[in-house]
């Protein structure tokens, strides 16, 4: 077992950059066309020479797999594609070694269907309390116990042969667990603490609002308030008992809480609750100057009444990736815009994508940066015989679901499957070797130099907010430290600002030493 994480907290989770490893996508290893813990290993000098400070991995536990993991049998055992609970210890170990911290995913939200205590449940036993089980509507009980919908599509409820309806938010092999039981909650700490006893610095949490139903189930009515599943104020309680338990390691949480209402959203990140939730906001924002001051501001605003950093992310394992979004007329974050055959201009999406990680890596607090963003990939087409997605199923194969950016990664161009390992369990598009990290690392203007250097460069910046400078309108530039950044997302090229040295552009100023369009810098004030 590897050594407890110090019950200290020096504060590197507020500014850090913090590398998502989609495991099954990221090396394959032992050759076998999944990734694995093993490949993770044998990348860790590029994860290192990148400059992340953490790596935030999507659940390695025994799985079923019919949603990428997020339906966990065994929270304690690591699912044998990926490799064994001591690989787990060494690569936690080793990362640590390079001055790479790691967190790992908790899905508390549900389980598996074949989790020993749903098992349990359906053959009749008293594990059937730890999940929602409630007779059917209707004259018969053939209908759903209330109106709610799947995440995934459809009823958020499964007819058992007995005639008794199971809830699952998500999809029907993912049963809900019941918070208000308490060997839920107990068995939850302990899992935290089998993981930070292990050497893990923090912990994801997934669907970090969904836990906690009303204990009626009620329908989901227009206007209710508060509503039956989502962000009930019970769930506060959970989250303080997880900070003290966590508290005692060191260790560190991110939520993924998806909030419209700022106050709400700010109360998760009160200092004996989470220490930092994802911001959606950001990320959700179409190519617009305005619209993404205004997203910073709010979000900053947001954190600052309970001193809790921000967070910004450009894409994750459940987004389309930020070449593709930025390259197509609507850039907003709407699952409509991964309809298929939606023409997208890469040239285009690919200059954006440089001068948005450059904006977000200027900005205060702490960025995540999904795998292959650093590649500069894009989303990929997947045929349909093999989308594995259950939100292609469930949508009657009108989403193409989120397997174009879960692509496995190009490592190596002269390699076959371009240095992946075995035969990928998803197929690379033609000339994915074009963006291998091997190739990219000696390309001075390639997307991997960029981020390198940028990740580099950051402390720069500092610690203190931005202060907005005048610019003409489309142009967003701010100072901090003695550092500015400016974003050109107007149609013209714009005059750089009064400084002193040139750091870090994402792309040549043009002939006249302007900032060109889309495209953004690093100055010395």
């Amino acid at each position: 077992m590897g050594q407890p994480t110090p019950a200290t907290d020096d504060g590197w989770w507020r500014s850090a950059v913090i590398y998502q490893v989609y495991v099954r996508s990221f090396a394959d290893g032992d050759g076998d066309g999944t990734g694995d813990l093993a490949g993770v290993r044998a990348r860790l000098p590029h994860l290192a020479e990148l400059g992340v400070d953490a790596l935030w991995f999507n659940p390695w536990y025994r799985s079923p797999m019919k949603d990428g993991g997020y339906d966990v049998a065994d929270y304690r055992a690591v699912d044998p594609a990926f490799g064994t609970l001591a690989e787990a210890e060494k690569l936690i170990a080793e990362a640590r070694e390079l001055g790479i911290r790691t967190l790992v995913d908790i899905v508390p939200n549900h389980v598996s269907d074949q989790h020993p205590w749903f098992r349990a449940a359906l053959a009749g036993g008293p594990e059937r309390e730890l999940f929602h089980f409630r007779p059917g509507r209707g004259e018969h009980g053939e209908l759903p116990p209330n109106d709610w919908q799947s995440e995934f599509g459809g009823p958020a409820w499964t007819r058992l042969p007995d005639g008794d309806w199971y809830l699952h938010l998500f999809a029907p092999e993912q049963p809900d667990l019941n918070w208000a039981h308490p060997a839920v909650r107990q068995e939850h700490e302990d899992i935290l603490r089998f993981w930070f006893e292990r050497g893990v610095a923090g912990v994801r949490i997934d669907s970090a609002a969904l836990l906690v139903k009303h204990p009626e189930l009620p329908d989901v009515t227009e206007g209710r308030d508060p509503h039956p599943y989502v962000d009930r104020d019970e769930l506060h309680d959970v989250y303080r008992a997880w900070r003290a338990v966590a508290d005692e390691y060191g260790a560190v949480f991110v939520g993924e809480v998806w909030l419209p209402d700022a106050e709400r959203f700010a109360r998760y990140l009160r200092p004996d609750e989470l220490h930092t939730a994802f911001n959606f906001s950001f990320m959700s924002c179409p190519w617009d100057a305005a619209r993404l001051r205004r997203s910073i501001d709010d979000t900053l605003a947001e954190h600052a009444p309970v001193g809790a950093p921000a967070t910004w992310v450009l894409c994750n394992h459940d987004v389309t990736r930020t070449v593709t979004r930025y390259g197509r007329a609507d850039t907003g974050f709407d699952f409509a815009t991964k309809a298929f055959g939606t023409p997208t201009d890469l040239a285009l999406g690919t200059r954006r994508a440089r001068a948005a990680a450059l904006l977000s890596l200027a900005l205060p607090g702490v960025v995540y940066v999904y795998q292959g963003e650093e590649l500069g990939l894009p989303e990929a087409d997947i045929p349909l015989d093999r989308i594995e997605d259950p939100m292609h199923a469930r949508s009657g194969g009108t989403d193409p679901g989120r397997d174009g950016c879960r692509v496995p990664l190009p490592w190596a161009a002269g390699e076959p499957h371009a240095g992946f390992g075995g035969e990928p369990w998803l197929p690379q598009p033609d000339g994915w070797a074009a963006y291998a990290a091997d190739r990219q690392a000696e390309d001075p203007g390639s997307m991997l130099r960029l981020y390198r250097e940028a990740v580099r460069l950051r402390p720069v910046f500092g610690d203190g907010p931005p202060t907005w400078l005048p610019a003409p309108d489309g142009v967003l530039a701010f100072a901090r430290a003695d550092a500015l950044c400016v974003v050109n997302l107007s149609d013209t090229p714009v005059d750089l600002p009064a400084h002193s040295a040139l750091l870090l552009a994402g792309g040549p100023l043009d002939t006249a030493g302007r900032l060109p369009r889309d495209t953004a810098v690093w100055l010395r004030a």
